[in-house]
């Protein structure tokens, strides 16, 4: 069983020492993120839904972190996560199965933390 929550806060320094190795790739990274993420037609909970999915589809854990964490933080329940990683499955078959698996375990543990700093 994974650390999700561990994961991404090693992530983040990870992340931190590249945007100091490549200053302008990771801002301008940085600035489309915010730009993708913003509300529009779809509000941010779902367009961090669809980016989970995505994250189960390529098959990265790392995606899968910080989208599961996103998608708990902007109030995704767990029956939206269900039916998001039921649409990954759908579309990136068996190895999407096994992803998803890592998605739904890395939501949870994210929503406990949240509820517990509630």
């Amino acid at each position: 069983m994974n650390d999700w929550p561990k994961t991404t806060a090693e992530l983040s320094g990870l992340l931190r020492d590249l945007r100091g190795g490549a200053p302008a790739i990771m801002k301008s990274f940085a600035g489309m993120a915010q730009a993708a993420t913003a509300s529009s037609a779809l509000d941010t909970k779902t367009k961090e839904l669809i980016a989970l999915a995505i994250a189960v589809a390529t098959r990265c854990d790392d995606c899968i972190a910080f989208h599961a964490k996103a998608a708990a933080e902007h109030g995704a329940t767990k029956e939206e996560v269900s039916e998001t990683l039921g649409m990954a499955i759908y579309m990136g078959a068996g190895p999407s199965v096994m992803y998803a698996s890592h998605a739904y375990e890395a939501f949870a543990q994210f929503q406990a933390l949240k509820a517990k700093a509630a």
